[in-house]
């Protein structure tokens, strides 16, 4: 990857759209992850406004340390680089209080989880509509295009996604290069969603790594039959995660109405 000429193009192209958008400029969600403290770089470097998010929800405090590190650099760095920060916790857990409750664990700590993303997304846009910004998006490519590994309405809930076309190995070049703290570069990834420790490789069964060998083998048309041991293994995980999730990567269905029904 031409690492320069990419972070240039990314930088033209987040400014170009947001001056054709009449805003002012842009707004992150920052966590502590590679992610966001790639894309709030990018957005900064474009010298419009832009605000940096924290949003805690039973945030684990290497997070919140990692996500305080890498917004003071970005602000010493910077002069248009804002910050607020959103404790959402007691929102989330007054809203646990209202809703019903069910026996099955599995799926009460999935749909918590999600709605703690769902409950940053909605932060984001208040704070966007009052400061007439663009709500920048975080997935990379593995995740958005790949296995889906994010939160419909939640973190997948913006409204421009600048680093959608990089593959997560391209997204550690890249963040290397603006100079994203050291100690994001090499956290072990995870969606901070669970309130533990568990990472994204946790999650999904396998590294990004694996899953952007095995994204390539799609793309190639390849299928199981073709690989053995381990990466049979990836490629079958891989496969699962971009099938079952495909409703987050396709426009959402619209029952059109016949003409001679109308």
């Amino acid at each position: 990857m031409k690492t320069e000429a990419v972070a240039k193009h990314i930088i033209n192209w987040l400014k170009t759209y947001a001056e054709n958008a009449k805003v002012t400029g842009f707004v992150v969600g920052v966590s502590g992850g590679i992610d966001s403290a790639l894309t709030s770089t990018l957005c900064a470097k474009t010298g419009l406004p832009t605000l940096c998010v924290e949003m805690p929800i039973h945030q684990a405090e290497s997070q919140v340390s990692r996500a305080e590190e890498h917004i003071k650099q970005l602000k010493a760095r910077f002069t248009n680089v804002t910050e607020t920060r959103v404790d959402l916790t007691a929102t989330f857990e007054q809203l646990k209080l209202a809703i019903p409750k069910i026996e099955d664990k599995a799926k009460v700590d999935l749909s918590l989880a999600n709605t703690r993303a769902r409950i940053r997304m909605t932060t984001l846009y208040y704070l966007a509509g009052i400061n007439s910004a663009l709500v920048a998006g975080t997935g990379n490519k593995v995740e958005d295009f790949g296995v889906g590994f994010y939160t419909k309405y939640g973190d997948g809930g913006v409204d421009l996604s600048p680093i959608a076309d990089l593959m997560k190995s391209e997204v550690y070049e890249l963040a290397a290069f603006l100079k994203v703290p050291k100690a994001i570069q090499t956290a072990a990834p995870t969606d901070g969603l669970f309130g533990d420790s568990r990472t994204d490789e946790d999650q999904i069964g396998a590294s990004y790594d694996e899953l952007e060998w095995a994204m390539k083998m799609q793309d190639a048309g390849k299928n199981e039959t073709n690989f053995k041991g381990r990466e049979k293994e990836v490629f079958i995980i891989y496969e699962r995660l971009n099938r079952i999730n495909q409703h987050k990567m396709v426009p959402i269905p619209v029952c059109e109405i016949p003409e001679n029904l109308k």
